[in-house]
């Protein structure tokens, strides 16, 4: 069978068009003078190009028998419009497979049969373009072939964003979760999609023929950047299908999840820095009570049996501390009135013995019930106290004070410890956080304990504060609604 296509007038046709947008032609004159071109070269009875929007597709060009349509919306929920959107990007559809009224039209004008070419950017539909043909004229490849080129030339033109799309932000691109735009070969932005402004805080005004304001990866890689104000970006690029050298960019904040990994590695770290000492000091002792337990007399037994029991009950706080972290969304019990001293005296009760003969309690006898919940607060003095006694000296005393005023009730845990330098007064209190890291680190912990008490006291609507305190140590402060 001969070919269908007239090479000749389509490629004297096309380049009337180029010749059109070099002396500045744009937006649909273009669009509708190259499907007046395409429409004799491939045989048909009439041209349609289709333009995307969130809103569903549009009629926007039109050429012979189809000119009847310009301006017929396709609702995106319409059958016939997810029909033409599915299957091959080009291939030939029977009028009687599509649903709807407007292929009963075109059936009704003798039009029967057509070839359905999308024009995507970056994968993502832009715009069909239709050609129509009537019963019994022939079709063959080139004739796909053709309109799959031209319709890779459209979305070149929606690539270069002039005078396209028709309505507004039209393509589908504008209503990405996810950045995109399309840089030309000297890496300056021709399409800045409303996400890309979201997402970077630079309107399309500023972005449009200027420089992309990131690192450009190669086609096909995945680069993970950080902006200047501390925000990352997970940038892809690819080749845009059709002539010239224009590449497709998507961008998205994953900010959080770079945090969520960030503190994964953190826990990692931590947890297995923090479980090694103890669980070594337990086996060591308990390998020695196994295999020595003879030849040890009872001085020794009772001492390895002591530092087991304490290295066990560091492990079951620190377990305690992940379990709280792990869950710190769930809520406590509803705040109610409770009176604070006799709580924080039962909390001085349940501490560690190391920690608690070294407590010096001074509370006001009338000291007003605070607002919130009790059984929270030997968690939070238990963090406080063993913080205190970690960074001060074995006989120096962990004073716990208490007052109110008109709005709040307040408890401090103060030490004469080596302090806390003005600038980690509140960085204390991000989770995982170390004053010291790696393996020389003269203080242990999990770097849990601070963080669980802001956690604890901001659900309760109080909040907790750090300081020098004057001629040296901490104090730690939580304040508490009045009831």
């Amino acid at each position: 069978m001969p070919e269908r296509t007239d090479y000749r007038a389509l490629i004297a046709g096309h380049t009337g068009v180029i010749t059109m947008i070099n002396s500045g032609g744009s937006g649909l004159p273009v669009l509708t003078r190259l499907l007046q071109v395409v429409e004799p070269a491939v045989g048909a009875a009439g041209l349609v190009f289709v333009e995307f929007t969130p809103a569903g597709g549009r009629v926007v060009a039109a050429t012979g028998s189809g000119e009847f349509v310009v301006g017929r919306p396709l609702p995106p929920d319409d059958p016939a419009t997810v029909r033409l959107l599915s299957g091959p990007a080009v291939r030939e559809v029977r009028m009687d497979a599509i649903p709807g009224t407007l292929a009963d039209e075109l059936a009704g004008r003798g039009l029967c049969r057509m070839i359905v070419a999308r024009a995507e950017v970056g994968g993502l539909t832009v715009g069909s373009l239709h050609a129509l043909y009537r019963e019994g004229e022939p079709l063959d490849d080139s004739q796909r072939a053709v309109l799959g080129y031209i319709s890779a030339c459209i979305a070149h033109m929606y690539g270069d964003h002039t005078g396209l799309p028709v309505h507004g932000d039209g393509p589908v691109v504008a209503a990405l979760a996810d950045g995109l735009a399309v840089v030309d070969r000297g890496q300056h932005v021709r399409l800045w999609n409303p996400a890309a402004a979201q997402v970077t805080g630079r309107p399309a005004a500023e972005a449009l023929n200027r420089p992309l304001p990131f690192p450009l990866p190669p086609s096909g890689q995945v680069l993970d950047h950080r902006l200047p104000d501390g925000r990352w970006l997970r940038i892809t690029s690819g080749e845009l299908p059709g002539p010239g050298a224009l590449r497709v960019v998507t961008f998205r904040d994953i900010t959080d999840q770079q945090r969520r990994e960030h503190d994964l590695d953190l826990f990692v770290a931590v947890t297995s820095h923090e479980l090694r000492t103890p669980v070594t000091v337990i086996k060591g002792y308990a390998d020695t009570l196994t295999d020595h337990w003879e030849s040890l007399n009872d001085d020794d037994r009772r001492h390895a049996a002591r530092i087991i029991g304490q290295r066990t009950n560091e492990l079951a706080r620190l377990v305690d501390r992940l379990l709280t972290a792990a869950t710190e969304h769930q809520r406590g019990e509803p705040a109610a009135p409770f009176d604070l001293a006799d709580a924080l005296r039962a909390a001085v009760t349940a501490l560690p013995a190391d920690v608690r003969h070294r407590i010096v309690l001074d509370l006001p006898a009338d000291l007003p019930k605070a607002l919130g919940d009790r059984h929270s607060l030997a968690t939070m003095l238990t963090e406080l106290s063993t913080n205190a006694e970690k960074y001060s000296l074995p006989d120096t005393p962990i004073e716990v004070t208490a007052e109110a005023n008109e709005r709040t009730v307040s408890f401090r845990v103060a030490d004469r410890g080596i302090g806390i330098r003005p600038e980690h007064v509140e960085r204390a209190f991000d989770r995982f956080w170390q004053g010291e890291s790696g393996d020389r680190r003269r203080y242990p912990g999990a770097g849990l304990g601070l963080y669980l008490v802001r956690q604890i006291v901001e659900q309760q609507n109080g909040w907790v504060s750090l300081r020098p305190r004057a001629g040296g140590g901490t104090v730690a402060e939580v304040w508490l609604p009045r009831a």
